[in-house]
């Protein structure tokens, strides 16, 4: 049998935010839709199912995030996942510089949960309280870096 990752599916509170943030750190828009209907009430297991739903994919194209706000039924907000709870943890980005991935974040009001790790001089590493209280941790590979120039 043959797998390979499709997406990850996030419920946000808020899409356009949602959208602002991951494109802004590099993520682009694959496609917008308004789903609703049997087919998505039976695929997700919600009568009355009827959300947005934005595709986004990374730069590279083999990664995918697919992020959805509820019309109906109406969404249940819960606390944020903190990191040691069980359960759907986090999504994390390789980028090529971790200092101005945070700027970015930064200017969508989000900021390391403590500060940048540095993990055996192989990368540097954060994680961020995203939109919705979606942990995003960003990792610089720092031995890919000191081959460039």
């Amino acid at each position: 049998m043959a797998i390979r990752l499709e997406n990850v599916g996030i419920a946000v509170r808020d899409i356009e935010a949602a959208i602002s943030f991951f494109t802004d750190l590099g993520l682009e828009v694959a496609g917008r839709d308004t789903i609703s209907g049997e087919w998505a009430d039976t695929a997700v297991g919600l009568d009355g199912n009827h959300a947005k739903i934005a595709m986004l994919r990374t730069p590279d194209g083999q990664g995918f995030l697919e992020l959805f706000e509820y019309i109906h039924p109406e969404a249940v907000e819960t606390e944020p996942t903190r990191p040691h709870e069980i359960g759907m943890h986090r999504v994390a980005f390789s980028v090529d510089d971790i200092d101005a991935a945070l700027e970015v974040a930064a200017g969508h009001g989000c900021h390391p949960l403590r500060g940048v790790a540095n993990y055996e001089d192989v990368y540097r590493l954060a994680y961020v309280r995203g939109p919705s209280g979606i942990i995003v941790m960003l990792a610089q590979n720092l031995a890919q870096n000191l081959g460039r120039s």
